[in-house]
């Protein structure tokens, strides 16, 4: 979750993590974002780490709130008043009770008056697309839970779609391929550093030759164990996780009047979202639809970025 502020830029960015203990029957937050990251599969049954959001949406209405009261305290040395504004980001397809759940939520938290933002136009906004203009701009953002295409012209959204995967669904492809091809159980904390170091390593001159160790248990013995693998194996999962966003884009692209058509011949498809997944979509995209795909500058940045101007102007 990241939080902006007018004039400062991003003053919060922290996972969208929530440790609960259960004491006598009830549920107690322990700790919030980045304190909990290092205790995911980690902690004894009486304890909980919950996900306030899956698939981008809102599922846990009580550790959405405590999230955000966690993110409003750790800025509240920069923030004067007790219920501040806010512009909150939302997925392009999320339902009516989609969006009441997390305004309740928000309110809860302590934000005062709320406004929902579609993540697309903040993201197009961020990266700086001139979707005030009469013709075509277009951006695909991948979202750590869905990943969203969708084209401006004239402040107005013209066609958008949405794929409920992102960054998170890659993690539990990897996990998935290392646990049926290998007999190998990796956690999902392993799994997301494994993707970083898999996306690290890509533009090197020889990436076949690159290894890569991962930690986890042996299926076959039950046992601790460590496997060493080319960075190449797992190709096949990347190519798989973002060929259906580029089909998700090859039907939008299908969809464009001609007019809107003819302008993406000028204006680059702009790629954003997480930096790791940013590089794997453009390539996806250019490979299915034959047009050219830029990553934006900062593109894990864009849609807080898109929030902070909006509220600026």
């Amino acid at each position: 979750m990241r939080m902006v502020v007018p004039a400062e830029g991003c003053v919060f960015d922290e996972p969208s993590l929530c440790y609960f203990q259960d004491l006598n029957g009830r549920s107690q937050l322990m700790a919030a974002g980045k304190a909990v990251l290092a205790m995911v599969d980690r902690m004894p049954k009486t304890f909980s780490v919950r996900r306030p959001l899956a698939r981008g949406v809102l599922q846990d209405i009580e550790a959405t709130t405590a999230l955000l009261a966690h993110g409003l305290a750790s800025i509240s040395g920069r923030t004067r008043r007790s219920r501040p504004r806010a512009l909150i980001g939302l997925p392009a397809d999320a339902t009516k009770a989609e969006a009441n759940a997390l305004l309740a939520a928000a309110d809860d938290a302590g934000i005062g008056r709320i406004e929902l933002i579609r993540e697309p136009f903040a993201a197009a906004i961020g990266a700086g697309l001139p979707v005030g203009e009469a013709r075509a701009s277009m951006i695909v953002e991948c979202g750590a839970g869905t990943t969203e295409i969708a084209v401006f012209s004239i402040d107005g959204q013209c066609k958008t779609r949405s794929v409920r995967l992102g960054g998170q669904s890659l993690d539990e492809a990897l996990l998935e391929y290392l646990q049926t091809q290998h007999n190998f159980l990796i956690g999902r904390l392993t799994a997301e550093n494994l993707k970083r170091e898999l996306s690290a390593r890509t533009g090197k001159s020889s990436p076949a030759e690159d290894v890569v160790e991962v930690k986890g248990r042996d299926l076959r013995t039950g046992l601790p164990g460590m496997l060493t693998l080319q960075a190449s194996t797992f190709d096949p999962v990347f190519e798989k996780h973002f060929g259906r966003f580029a089909e998700a884009t090859r039907v939008v692209l299908g969809e464009l009047s001609p007019d809107l058509s003819a302008d993406l011949l000028d204006e680059r498809i702009i790629a954003t979202g997480g930096g790791i997944s940013a590089h794997f979509l453009a390539d996806a995209i250019e490979r299915e639809c034959g047009v050219s795909v830029t990553v934006a500058k900062d593109a894990s940045g864009c849609v807080a970025r898109g929030l902070q101007r909006l509220m600026e102007n």
